[in-house]
């Protein structure tokens, strides 16, 4: 049985959250609570920035590591809120506020799992507990500053809202600006090279081209030109044109080896803003994810992209509450869904870490 003081603390803490005004790149209020959550516990922690983690109390270097991670900082609330989103009011059975469904409820949640493992001796497996900052922007001072910190790390399981089901895959993400490279000149006369009939032949290309790989879980690598612009005036054949390409990357391929591929079959320039958004999987037959079958969970791959991507070790994004309430005005959990995260994780992760 789960302790109820367990899942009262949790939803207790996220109560607190709640209150608090964490936008990315502005947690540290809520770095502050959750830091002394953990101390007044007597979970030693670490801090760097925002971020805050902890290790299990019979922490073994001998032993892989579960990384526990959820972040919590928020998007700000858009216009459409009729509430205080940071009144963590609950009316019907649902916790109200900014922040609760995503990726509140999950933090808690994961929390409160480390928490109930983290006495515990003869384990399998390690825990590290890392609750991160700016995951809503993908930026720099997150997980992906402190994972170097962290240690070894064998798998890891997101808290992001999946409503408990196992995302076993999530696509990568590539912004490419390109460039067509050609010759002015005057358009009444044969002079230049026009950048933009050039564009167009790759233009053509990234719109029909099939990579030979096909993921299992997300189909096809997709590829969309969303951007172009060419040319100062009607008279002068343009010497360059630029378009920008979003590509949606499978667990079939490396950010890398999508650039790579797009480099050999178009003459112009590429330029990825970033490689960092990775694609990232964990294999079906994973104990994480058996854990999860075997208590009627199913397995996806998410669209979506999350710290995941950060990650280079096999990872599963699970967790309480649903993506389509993310952001969304009035934003909110269920009590219930706390609940059921917190006894969720603890009965997926018990086989998998218990002797």
């Amino acid at each position: 049985m789960i302790p109820d003081k367990l899942v009262n603390e949790s939803i207790a803490l996220l109560k607190k959250l709640i209150t608090i005004q964490s936008f990315s790149k502005e947690e540290d209020k809520t770095a502050d609570l959750i830091e002394l959550f953990l101390k007044e516990r007597n979970i030693p922690t670490h801090r760097k920035l925002n971020n805050i983690w902890a290790y299990n109390q019979h922490f073994d270097e001998s032993k892989p590591t579960i990384l526990l991670n959820s972040h919590h900082d928020t998007v700000k609330p858009n216009s459409g809120y009729t509430r205080n989103p940071y009144d963590p009011a609950i009316e019907d059975g649902k916790l109200y506020g900014l922040g609760s469904n995503d990726a509140g409820g999950c933090l808690v949640s994961l929390i409160a799992a480390f928490l109930y493992f983290y006495e515990l001796k003869d384990l399998k497996y390690n825990f590290c507990l890392a609750t991160t900052a700016e995951e809503e922007i993908s930026g720099h001072n997150g997980l992906e500053l402190i994972l170097p910190d962290l240690g070894k790390l064998d798998f890891a399981i997101v808290g992001e809202p999946t409503e408990m089901h196992l995302a076993i895959a999530e696509k990568g993400l590539l912004v490419l600006d390109c460039i067509a490279h050609g010759k002015a000149g005057h358009a009444a006369r044969e002079e230049g090279d026009n950048a933009i009939y050039k564009a167009l032949k790759d233009i053509e290309w990234f719109r029909t081209y099939q990579f030979p790989k096909v993921s299992d879980v997300f189909g096809p690598v997709k590829m969309s030109v969303t951007i172009i612009n060419a040319g100062s005036q009607h008279n002068v054949v343009p010497a360059n044109c630029t378009f920008t390409v979003d590509v949606r990357v499978t667990d079939s391929y490396t950010n890398e080896e999508v650039v790579e591929i797009i480099r050999k079959h178009v003459s112009c320039e590429v330029n990825p803003r970033s490689v960092r958004l990775k694609p990232s999987s964990i294999d079906k037959e994973h104990a994480i994810v058996k854990s999860g079958v075997a208590l009627g969970k199913t397995t996806y791959g998410s669209p979506t992209t999350s710290d995941q991507a950060l990650l280079s070790i096999p990872s599963l994004k699970c967790g309480p509450g649903f993506s389509g309430r993310s952001h969304m005005a009035d934003e909110y959990i269920f009590v219930d869904e706390i609940k059921q995260g917190v006894e969720g994780y603890i009965a997926m992760l018990k086989p998998v870490v218990e002797q």
